[in-house]
């Protein structure tokens, strides 16, 4: 398989915490940590994922002091206009400048019952308005113990990059819901295992090329003592960040992951 160099993605779902006035404050005080000069972040890419009603602020707040930083929506509809109620359509992300998207993550496919053919529409929705999918993949500590690793994984993201013409972008973010929330994250280990496979699936379905170039990141209890570890695997390229993503310093410290690749 072609080499590829990737830049790391680290990316704070906020979930459904921060108002819009508490979102400037933060991404004010995350903008203000991370020009640190002792630190270089050309070479990593920081997204945060306000919820719906911060996006504005946030967007203003970047675009308006040039900030080194990323931002995009934690869920869109597979629709792009209509009586779709409380829906959110991907031009209205595009419209806000939202660079990503996250699809089809462990709570929404729990809570809200989304399956792997409406994560897939909206894969296809994301697309169609210019925004990069970060597609979540995960399994249950069920599925783990019936099916092994990777299995269910691999199954929902082929369901998934069905629609996916070759040389469009995405984005992979391999997330054990075993390990969300829960304090214990996969060994670095598990995590390139899966991360692996994926990788070999995203070359089955779009070729060599795409898999070089595709990132994957990790995501499941990810904290500044453990970003590094999974940073140092091949295949893991990125963290998806819950709830550390609400720390200011924790998260200031997983991006600056290259600072304990010595403590490994």
């Amino acid at each position: 398989m072609a080499v590829a160099a990737r830049t790391p993605l680290i990316a704070g779902n906020w979930k459904m915490n921060l108002d819009h006035l508490q979102s400037i404050a933060f991404v004010q005080k995350l903008a203000w940590t991370l020009e640190d000069k002792k630190h270089d972040f050309s070479d990593v890419e920081v997204a945060v994922f306000p919820p719906f009603t911060d996006l504005r602020s946030v967007q203003t707040l970047v675009a308006g002091d040039k900030l080194p930083l990323k931002f995009g929506g934690q869920d869109l509809s597979a629709h792009d206009a209509g009586a779709y109620t409380g829906e959110i359509s991907g031009a209205f992300l595009a419209a806000l400048d939202s660079a990503y998207v996250i699809i089809g993550h462990s709570e929404r496919r729990q809570y809200h019952g989304e399956t792997d053919e409406l994560v897939a529409a909206k894969v296809a929705a994301a697309h169609r308005h210019g925004i990069v999918p970060i597609i979540c993949v995960g399994e249950t500590a069920e599925d783990l113990e019936q099916h092994g690793p990777s299995a269910v994984p691999v199954a929902q993201l082929r369901t998934a990059l069905e629609g996916v013409v070759a040389g469009k972008e995405i984005v992979v973010a391999y997330e054990p819901v075993w390990a969300i929330g829960s304090g214990q994250a996969a060994t670095s280990a598990q995590a390139q295992q899966v991360c692996e496979a994926l990788r070999a699936l995203i070359a089955e379905v779009l070729g060599d090329d795409a898999a070089a170039a595709t990132r994957i990141l990790y995501g499941g209890s990810v904290k500044a003592n453990n970003i590094a570890g999974f940073l140092k695997e091949p295949d893991v390229d990125g963290a998806l960040v819950g709830g550390a993503s609400l720390q200011l310093e924790e998260f200031a410290s997983i991006v600056r992951f290259k600072s304990h690749v010595g403590t490994l």
